[in-house]
């Protein structure tokens, strides 16, 4: 049964729905979208800000990603300063004994609901929207919340993040016919075990952290890591669309630079910041520059002394036999006998505990002050070891980061209605 602060407030959900009345864009066709999607990839926008998304939108794009950073941006300008009191009211409506908490997760899925809405109409494309940071380990609510995302608008795509509860709820929800963009990935063998697990419509890579982690902290330049690594994931994706009928597609994400669109066509989906695609647009490129880069065997190099494996870079592009038959062998669990500790001891029994690290306080503590990427200094021995995967490290560590944009959302939220 789901639990009760998580079952849909009638009010709240009219509110969501009322008075929004965005025209709708009817943009024309551009030569060089329409190619990279004759050579396989579909064009999607990361951003939020309707302003900024309506400057590129084409007729060949299909899709916005927000997600809980993206949308704090939206709301830190204050544009549904008034709303807020107006939702609160609605929900206490429908639940006057409901928590503070309770209170602020209902306004935050209001607030991604609505805006995801206007995005909807305003665009006629689909809209990714996220799941509250809080329930990244919360089968239920998650369920619930992903659901009444589905009942509100058929054009929303809920975002799950990367937990072993989170694989549950994403091979759930899929079940159900509502499409998951599976978040946070890092490396080939994440997605190749979200794929088996979850099945889910989409999964990720955010290919630029890679490459900025290895430049930063001096490994090499940290060209071509995050590209190796994403190119890695798609065909371990394209493997498994063939081996076990999963419909996962590839999304190219946390992309950095034009050049980038060229060197990454074929993938299956990108989804693109402004800048990356106006810098793209402003290299004046031409249709025929792009090709399917696929089969590109893009190799990083390393500065003297680095040796990837031991710095935990070859996990991020090699799947081994063992990570192969544990996840196998999750993809043959039903979707009723699927759970989190299932997920868990399959790879902890294959040796392949690594993926899912369990961090003491501490170490979280520590993980979550160094921001979006892990430092090198702290954890290059648990690297070397196999006690903590470095995918992992950058899977828990961009958790912890939109966990720190929620918690601003969350803020205004409280400080619109004190």
């Amino acid at each position: 049964m789901n639990h009760p602060s998580a079952l849909a407030s009638p009010k709240l959900v009219q509110l969501i729905q009322s008075g929004i009345e965005e025209e709708l864009l009817r943009p024309h066709p551009n030569p060089l979208w329409a190619r990279l999607r004759e050579v396989g990839t579909e064009p999607w926008l990361d951003t939020g800000d309707m302003d900024e998304a309506a400057r590129l939108w084409s007729a060949e794009f299909t899709a916005l990603t927000t997600n809980n950073s993206l949308l704090n941006k939206e709301i830190q300008k204050g544009i549904y300063d008034q709303w807020i009191p107006t939702a609160a009211a609605a929900v206490r409506a429908d639940k006057p004994d409901i928590s503070d908490h309770d209170l602020i997760l209902e306004i935050a899925f209001g607030l991604n609901a609505r805006h995801g809405l206007r995005l909807v109409e305003k665009f006629g494309a689909y809209v990714s929207v996220e799941l509250h940071t809080d329930l990244a380990y919360d089968v239920e609510r998650s369920l619930a919340y992903g659901r009444r995302y589905a009942a509100i608008c058929n054009k929303f795509i809920v975002k799950v993040p990367l937990t072993p509860e989170g694989l549950v709820v994403a091979r759930n929800l899929e079940e159900e016919g509502i499409p998951v963009n599976f978040t946070l990935g890092f490396s080939a063998r994440e997605n190749y075990l979200i794929t088996c697990a979850a099945r889910p419509s989409w999964c990720n890579v955010f290919l630029g952290r890679l490459g900025a982690y290895a430049a930063g902290e001096g490994l090499g330049d940290g060209q071509w890591v995050g590209e190796r690594a994403h190119m890695a994931s798609q065909a371990a994706v394209r493997e498994l669309r063939a081996k076990i009928g999963a419909p996962t597609r590839q999304i190219a994400a946390s992309m950095r630079n034009g050049e980038q669109v060229a060197t990454l066509a074929g993938t299956d989906v990108y989804t693109m910041p402004i800048a990356v695609a106006e810098g793209f647009l402003a290299g004046n490129p031409s249709p025929g520059d792009l090709h399917d880069e696929t089969d590109a065997d893009y190799q990083p190099m390393w500065n003297d002394g680095i040796d990837p494996q031991a710095e935990g870079m070859n996990d991020l592009w090699n799947i081994t036999p063992s990570f192969r038959q544990a996840c196998d062998a999750i993809a043959k669990i039903s979707v009723e006998d699927l759970n989190a500790d299932v997920i868990r001891a399959t790879l902890v029994g294959a040796g392949c505990g690594a993926v899912f690290p369990q961090l003491n306080g501490t170490q979280l503590q520590t993980l979550i002050d160094e921001g979006k990427a892990p430092k090198r200094a702290t954890w290059s021995a648990d690297i070397a070891a196999g006690t903590f995967g470095l995918d992992a490290l950058f899977t828990l560590a961009g958790l912890h980061a939109f966990a720190q944009d929620q918690a601003a959302l969350d803020a205004r939220i409280r400080e619109q209605l004190s």
